[in-house]
């Protein structure tokens, strides 16, 4: 049995159909924005693998970081004990952070993270003497992780886990920001949408703990970019209602937008801040739940006393040392210009797709191209093509996206859109 007749067989992927898993690709090797098939065909990662390789594969300051620490000390508990690696990175985090923001939680990946900020919200709530603050609302459009949960959090129709709504907790879904990035803000509440929220707050608010968004871009949910003025008035909704607010960046922080962290756009800061995802610059997984001093005042001094919640690989030392030395390039600035450069040549060539008959729209915001078309994309065609493209894509929905490393260059970036407009043109 060969190993791809072996992975058919045995190993099951996500989102895929174990009876019929399609096209797959044995990767050997990575390297900069390339992966690597085990025949020697090289593809441009354009999704940075799901988002997460910001710098590239085996970027040489991230390893030789997970090198020395590998072979100091790759993991120890900590419940009751504690490294350098973590307080480096915790470090780090604080200093990209606004001041509020200073009590982190890491945790092993980004729907764990989203479960800890939910947690953190209810027992903040008993704490405050509001035990009936169980539930969450939320926009449609969104997605916050596969874990039960967060799932309860992602749209329950339009999501990708429509089929468990009945058996997740009912949360509040109010309608999707009706006004897009860029568009003409106006103050009428009953145009922006934000009248939606303002209602569900005064009617419902002394049941919910927390609101909980993507800031400004929805992901997972459909890769739509919403304007940053809606994010200010739900902030001021929600502190007029001792509501919480969390805000989901495991997709969208580290410069994914044109700036650090999406909600920079809005210049809004949360209760509760969930990162992941480019945290460690996609070699290995880690996330953290950053939270105010006063929401961890708060659960500190209740009955509780402590957040009920902690992974064995919490803080791992091994994902930590790849964090700081992911930070420390971010650190240096040069992710800006890279994203603006990115978006600008986006624009260029993804705007002529708009004509193509099947498009319904193009759109870019920083490092993050999307064709939508008018009706849904077999991802099955786009991994069938991508040995003669030499790109990877992985469409979703109506979406063909890309979300492609910010080391790439302009020339790899060209194979990337073209790719892109092909599929569009014949996509069926």
């Amino acid at each position: 049995m060969t190993p791809l007749e072996f992975d058919a067989r045995h190993l099951w992927h996500p989102y895929t159909n174990v009876l019929d898993p399609g096209a797959m690709h044995l990767i050997s090797e990575t390297t900069g924005v390339w992966l690597i098939r085990d025949d020697g065909t090289r593809m441009i990662d354009a999704m940075s693998s799901w988002w997460c390789t910001v710098h590239g594969h085996r970027h040489p300051a991230i390893i030789a970081a997970m090198q020395a620490q590998l072979a100091q000390m790759p993991h120890v508990m900590f419940g009751g004990l504690t490294h350098e690696p973590a307080i480096a990175l915790g470090r780090r985090l604080i200093g990209f952070l606004p001041t509020g923001l200073d009590r982190i939680f890491f945790s092993d990946s980004g729907s764990v993270a989203i479960e800890v900020a939910l947690k953190m919200a209810v027992q903040y709530q008993i704490a405050m003497g509001r035990a009936e603050r169980t539930e969450f609302a939320t926009i449609r459009g969104g997605y916050h992780g596969d874990t039960w949960k967060a799932m309860s959090v992602c749209d329950p129709v339009n999501g990708m886990h429509g089929l468990f709504r009945g058996a997740l907790s009912i949360q509040h879904f109010l309608p999707r920001p009706p006004i897009p990035f860029g568009g003409d803000w106006t103050e009428d509440a009953a145009d922006n949408g934000l009248g939606a929220l303002e209602r569900l707050l005064a009617a419902k608010g002394a049941r919910i703990a927390a609101v909980i968004l993507e800031p400004v871009v929805q992901g997972a949910g459909g890769m739509y970019f919403y304007h940053p003025a809606w994010l200010r008035g739900a902030r001021a909704l929600c502190d007029a209602h001792g509501v919480l607010l969390i805000l989901d960046e495991i997709a969208t922080g580290f410069g994914r937008t044109g700036e650090m962290f999406a909600m920079d756009h809005a210049g809004v800061e949360p209760d509760i801040l969930c990162l992941g995802k480019a945290l460690t610059g996609g070699h290995i997984t880690l996330a953290a739940t950053i939270a105010t001093e006063p929401v961890a005042r708060g659960i500190g001094e209740s009955e509780a006393g402590v957040l009920m919640h902690g992974p064995t690989y919490m803080a791992n030392p091994l994902a930590c040392a790849a964090g700081v030395a992911s930070l420390d390039q971010l650190a240096r600035g040069d992710w800006r210009n890279a994203v603006a450069r990115i978006a600008d040549q986006l624009w260029q060539q993804l705007g002529p797709a708009r004509r193509l008959p099947g498009v319904a729209d193009v759109r870019v915001l920083g490092a993050i191209g999307v064709i939508e078309m008018k009706d849904r994309v077999d991802p099955a065609i786009a991994h069938r093509r991508a040995p003669e493209t030499g790109v990877w894509l992985r469409p979703f929905g109506r979406n063909i996206y890309c979300m492609p490393p910010y080391i790439i260059c302009p020339d790899e970036l060209s194979r990337v859109t073209a790719a892109m407009t092909d599929l569009a043109g014949g996509a069926r």
